[in-house]
């Protein structure tokens, strides 16, 4: 994982992704501020078009950035110098909806046939929040930000069917609504939350274990706050269970050349 100088010396999207081609393997929350944060999915082509389908459908929790064309690991778009082969700081490789390895760099995996999609993530409304006053804990421990499997159900597409993943920022009351009157205006980036209160209510046992990412205390006077999260495609992918796919690693992200006020809506 890169030290905190590395983190601080990550001024711009382009030296994000130069930190992850050097190994920095950690979370990119809080990393290159200003700078608009992806997920990233990657599929066969016979399986893009369905994917693409799926993410219309989940806007929330799958809002489109950008889409590579096949075998093409470059997208312009988002940044000069992108790679989606080394740019990250650490992907995910399935086989047959199992979670097969970790590696920080997919070169040896890349294909003529693959697709790659870039979906909007929460870490880039972080900034407005910030700028409101509006305390973000996990960035306070230097942590990644808690995610967790619902009982949310995302509409179905092709093969692509599961429950939609949420993140968490534990807020009090008065910071709870002013985010979500500042994260509506950033609907490419998951937008306003879908849930706040009792986690019970969509299927989350137990706050301190969350499924993605790492757990963060939430004080009595607190409420947690659930935004949409784009590593829903990664559950959805083993419900799928392709023969093959890659994504992010939860929290490390693709960091880009955009900036996150070019996202929120007037």
């Amino acid at each position: 994982m890169g030290t905190t100088t590395e983190k601080l010396s990550a001024a711009t999207g382009r030296d994000a992704r130069l930190l992850a081609r050097r190994g920095h393997a950690g979370h990119t929350a809080g990393l290159a501020p200003g700078f608009v944060q992806g997920n990233l999915v990657v599929l066969p082509e016979r399986e893009a078009s369905a994917f693409l389908r799926f993410c219309q459908r989940n806007p929330k929790p799958c809002p489109l950035l950008a889409v590579s064309e096949p075998g093409d690991p470059r997208l312009p778009a988002l940044g000069e110098d992108l790679d989606l082969r080394t740019d990250l700081p650490r992907y995910r490789v399935w086989r047959e909806g199992v979670l097969v390895e970790e590696p920080t760099d997919i070169r040896a995996h890349w294909r003529p046939d693959l697709v790659a999609f870039v979906l909007g993530c929460s870490f880039s409304f972080e900034e407005a929040l910030l700028e409101a006053g509006v305390p973000l804990r996990h960035l306070e421990l230097g942590c990644n930000v808690p995610m967790y499997r619902t009982t949310i159900a995302c509409a179905p597409a092709g093969p692509f069917r599961g429950p939609m993943v949420v993140s968490m920022r534990p807020l009090r009351a008065a910071d709870a609504i002013r985010a979500i009157q500042i994260t509506a205006r950033f609907p490419a980036v998951h937008g306003a939350p879908v849930h706040l209160g009792d986690p019970r209510l969509v299927g989350i046992a137990d706050l301190a274990r969350p499924d993605y990412g790492d757990p963060v205390p939430v004080h009595e006077d607190e409420l947690p706050v659930f935004w949409a999260c784009g590593v829903t495609p990664q559950a959805v992918l083993v419900e799928a269970r392709l023969p093959f796919a890659i994504t992010h690693a939860p929290g490390s992200m693709l960091v880009t050349d955009l900036r996150n006020a070019r996202l929120a809506l007037s």
